[in-house]
């Protein structure tokens, strides 16, 4: 993949059927442990309890893709998943990607956007608390290496 240009536009839409493979790839690229499989993906593209969005640039150019978790009953929507190529990151991609989550979280009357992140994840974590997530809890061996997380919330307007 050529370097993304920093002033390249980003542009979040649901993600397709025809984006599967460049899902899939990412997600492998993405996370040693904890994936989504090709099979969880392809029933997420057509659930009512999920949307996968997919950022990118340049016609059709696949950049990455976050993943939303709605449940009946409440009005807190989960951040389950956000991944960029390397190649992207530091040129906006995740904060069009979570800008676009809280968007789909407000069109479906959700007060709030959690998610978890991996204790370790500094850039992550730099980049929730910028964009006013709050952290809410701490949950001890969390992944599948034992890595523990840490609980953020963002309350929506």
């Amino acid at each position: 993949m050529t370097p993304l240009p920093a002033t390249a536009p980003v542009r979040v839409r649901r993600a397709e059927l025809s984006d599967l493979d460049d899902l899939v790839a990412l997600e492998e690229r993405s996370f040693a442990t904890d994936r989504l499989s090709r099979a969880q993906y392809r029933r997420h593209l057509d659930s009512e309890t999920a949307q996968v969005l997919v950022a990118s640039a340049n016609h059709r150019r696949f950049l990455g893709t976050a993943v939303v978790f709605f449940r009946k009953g409440t009005q807190v929507a989960r951040l389950y998943s956000i991944a960029t190529h390397a190649e992207a990151r530091g040129k906006g991609v995740g904060s069009a990607l979570l800008n676009a989550a809280e968007h789909a979280a407000r069109r479906r009357r959700c007060k709030a956007l959690r998610l978890e992140v991996r204790t370790d994840n500094d850039t992550a974590i730099r980049l929730y608390e910028r964009l006013g997530y709050h952290r809410i809890g701490h949950y001890t061996r969390y992944y599948g290496d034992g890595a523990d997380a840490w609980r953020y919330e963002k309350t929506l307007d």
